[in-house]
């Protein structure tokens, strides 16, 4: 009879695994450049039950193994979580070595022996850190040794304890999932073939091997394989008479060329083996590794973002990619083949895989004093890593940070730019203007014009379709001075766990016919009437503007516009969570100092009036010019801006939030401890704590299936709710609201900036502020229809 394995406790195998994980670190990083080769005698494999559970069990299961099937690929419904213990990330903020601790660490085997002994005996990190530095000098001066300390640090020294207590620690659950024990499994297992190119006899090391059955497992924590493991399991399946099947377990989302090359494999052996049969395959079990480090000390890192004590600092994967990420495409390609190279168990997930570009706030947890708060950034993963893999996360992470204290500090009223050639002296208030945030906002604006500009281009279809329909003079199409200016649209956020996920946040393009003084390069144009004006603006909506919308809310050139403002909702949520409650951001709220949030490298030097000599440099002279059927020039004048003063929300209800986004609060969670990828998509969620919160014993395990009790039931809070308190007060529509000037009149913006919920039962307050801006657009038509009528007569 077969034995299969005794069903211990979630918590009790969360102790095992950490034990595991604590006897694997023992073997400390080896001497640079000393790898061994397979070829060389390799070690004999181990039974997979005594070295990953400690026991031998008499017989081999017969189920064991990772599930089959017909198909190639196929995964596991639910993910789960495991813990593992890295000692060596707690040196990540170690600093590179002076000449003068190069000297004193020394670099033979002899002084890296001295300082391992002194700290196995002291227990003092300084010790590990002098071992640290006698280790990177002895590899300096190799044709293969690291120049950089932080490449050298995060790679040889983290990255390969890491890779081994997280492949370790994965390889021992899926053992004991698949029940992958008794005589007939072998772990580490060589396996000899020859090398067609040389004869000579290599090794390749299959993870998990049965060999009664001829079945080899391959274990990946990150959901790809390595191309030379794969080239060698190719050649073993040539040899004469060889029928061993192929399967890798993938512990993360598996990713299109590995799933392309295991079907091709698949095709290819059944092909030459003349079967139907299942050759090569692959099986998805998402394991997130959440990786914990072990006695932090005064050299490791904690990431000043997202904290509001500048003197604190945070932890969390988040801060690694980015890190990890280059600054320019250039060093992203070099820092990808050295991750890559250094990724045999999966510890660094996919290197170069993340697309930063798309970087954006997805949820933030509740500001409790003292605590911090958790977060979480999403964004996609890019079409081909190995050529052209993903950079700048440092700068877009600090981009989306700085912004959200930006958008605490300095009061709603400021959130606003505003390119007119007539109001050269109300571009944007100076305080904003001095932030990445206001930068943003005020280049965004100016991209506007010239994608408006561009969208109207006659000798597109909708260009053109734009022109036939406008009102026309002596059979010339007339088109009026406009103002375009983009606005938030209603954000679609869910509060729930004490904290809020932003699910959508779109944007809006605005427009509306505006007089201008400023001439442009084509005269005075037309004098339309009214009723020619709306015509013109009616085309205008059901064109372009739905065009132009759609680059702002999905192109690269408006993807930093999108990532802060993310981050002015998130913002918003922490000035309403203040209000209830004080916060450790209670002291930046309001308070007009963004000292420590400054215009970053390579825009330092930034200057508003920079944009705006540029914005009229167009206007005056054109920028665009289109040729209209018998060759005259027609220029198109737009003014505008960009306002961010109010964000209106819609708060989502707990049904429709887990029907239209299944389990992204698990995800949310995972994310703030480990990179995950949420379900069947393309999409990465990472995240940290601001105060550095280490993950806890129990996030070795899923999370059990909740219980349906009265608290899940629907009830009136979980219906879309009125506004909140605007954060601030509304300044008297005659003042500058705190700001340099006051904004013009054609591009007012909202002066309450708060999250205005959209919904049924309207307090006095959202009441009040409803019929104040009754008042102001009857009186604007008031005064219209006089001057209209002043005019006629």
């Amino acid at each position: 009879m077969t034995h299969p394995i005794p069903r211990a406790g979630r918590r009790l195998w969360g102790r095992i695994a950490l034990a595991l994980t604590a006897a694997s670190v023992l073997t400390l990083t080896g001497l640079p450049g000393l790898q061994q080769e397979a070829e060389a005698a390799p070690k004999p494999g181990k039974r997979c039950d005594e070295l990953f559970l400690g026991k031998k069990y008499p017989r081999t299961p017969a189920n064991s193994g990772p599930p089959s099937s017909s198909n190639p690929y196929d995964a596991a419904p639910n993910d789960e979580n495991y813990t593992f213990d890295n000692p060596d990330k707690a040196f990540d903020g170690l600093r590179p070595p002076t000449d003068a601790q190069l000297k004193k660490a020394g670099k033979s085997r002899k002084a890296i022996a001295k300082w391992k002994a002194a700290y196995a005996a002291s227990g003092k990190p300084a010790d590990r850190a002098m071992e640290i530095y006698a280790r990177y000098n002895a590899q300096l001066n190799k044709a293969t040794g690291y120049k950089d300390f932080n490449d050298y640090l995060r790679i040889r020294i983290i990255g390969n304890t890491g890779n081994r207590v997280k492949g370790d620690t994965f390889e021992a659950r899926m053992v004991k999932k698949y029940n992958m024990v008794g005589p007939d499994w072998w772990c580490q297992d060589p396996v000899p073939y020859k090398d067609p190119k040389t004869g000579k006899t290599k090794y390749r090391i299959v993870d998990f091997r049965n060999r009664p059955r001829d079945w080899n497992v391959e274990g990946k924590s990150n959901g790809e394989i390595r191309n030379n493991q794969h080239q060698a399991d190719r050649i073993i399946a040539r040899q004469p008479g060889n029928k061993t099947t192929f399967s890798t377990i993938t512990g993360a989302k598996t990713t299109k060329p590995t799933i392309d090359k295991i079907k091709a494999f698949d095709d290819e052996l059944k092909q030459l083996r003349n079967t139907n049969r299942t050759q090569a395959r692959i099986w998805e079990q998402r394991s997130n590794g959440i990786e914990r480090t072990s006695n932090p000390n005064n050299y490791t890192n904690y990431d000043k973002r997202f904290n509001a004590d500048p003197l604190k600092g945070g932890r969390g994967p988040i801060i690694d990619e980015a890190l990890r990420s280059g600054k320019t495409p250039e060093e992203a390609k070099r820092l990808q083949k050295m991750y890559d190279a250094n990724n045999g168990k999966g510890y660094f997930g996919r290197p170069g895989g993340i697309d930063f570009s798309s970087l954006e706030m997805n949820y933030v947890g509740e500001p409790v004093k003292g605590k911090g708060l958790d977060y979480s950034m999403k964004a996609e993963y890019v079409a081909d890593p190995e050529n052209n893999p993903g950079w700048g996360g440092d700068a877009k992470l600090t981009m989306a940070s700085d912004s959200l204290f930006t958008w605490l500090a300095l009061t709603p009223d400021k959130f606003w730019v505003n390119l007119n050639p007539d109001q050269p002296d109300t571009i944007m208030d100076s305080k904003f203007a001095s932030t990445d945030a206001g930068r943003v906002l005020l280049e965004a604006d100016l991209q506007l014009k010239h994608d408006f500009f561009k969208a109207l281009d006659p000798k597109t279809d909708l260009g053109k379709r734009a022109w036939d329909g406008f009102a026309k003079r002596d059979g010339w199409p007339c088109l009026h001075s406009l103002r375009n200016w983009i606005e938030p649209g209603t954000a679609k956020v869910r509060e729930q766990d004490g904290g809020i996920y932003i699910l959508d946040a779109p944007l809006k393009l605005q427009t509306e016919p505006m007089d201008i003084s400023t001439p442009g390069p084509g005269g005075a144009g037309c004098d339309l009437t009214k009723a020619e004006t709306d015509q013109n603006d009616r085309v205008l909506k059901n064109t372009i503007v739905p065009l132009v919308e759609k680059w702002i809310n999905t192109g690269p050139d408006y993807a930093d516009l999108r990532r802060v403002y993310t981050s002015r909702v998130a913002a918003e949520w922490i000035r309403q969570k203040d209000q209830q409650q004080a916060t450790d951001y209670r002291k930046i709220i309001n308070s007009d100092d963004v000292s420590r949030w400054p215009l970053r490298a390579p825009n330092q030097n930034w200057k508003k009036t920079d944009v705006y000599d540029r914005y009229v440099k167009v206007f005056k002279e054109g920028e665009f010019k289109y040729e209209i059927s018998n060759g005259q020039d027609v220029y198109v004048y737009t003014v505008g801006g960009v306002d961010f003063s109010k964000s209106p929300k819609r708060n989502v209800t707990r049904v429709q939030f887990d029907l239209e986004n299944p389990g992204l609060d698990e995800t949310t969670k995972t994310s703030v401890r480990t990179v995950t990828t949420y379900r069947d998509t393309d999409t990465v969620f990472m995240g940290g704590n601001s105060n550095g919160t280490q993950p806890g014993p129990g996030d070795e395990d899923p999370a059990p299936e909740p219980t349906p009790t009265d608290s899940d039931k629907p009830r009136p809070s979980d219906t879309p709710r009125p506004s909140d308190t605007p954060s601030t007060p509304a300044p008297d529509p005659s003042t500058p609201g705190g700001g340099d000037q006051q904004s013009p009149p054609a591009n007012r913006p909202d002066p309450d900036g708060g999250l205005a919920d959209t919904g049924s039962g309207l307090p006095v307050g959202l009441l009040s502020g409803i019929a104040a801006a009754v008042v102001a657009a009857g009186g604007a038509l008031v005064w219209w229809m006089r001057r209209r009528r002043t005019a006629e007569g």
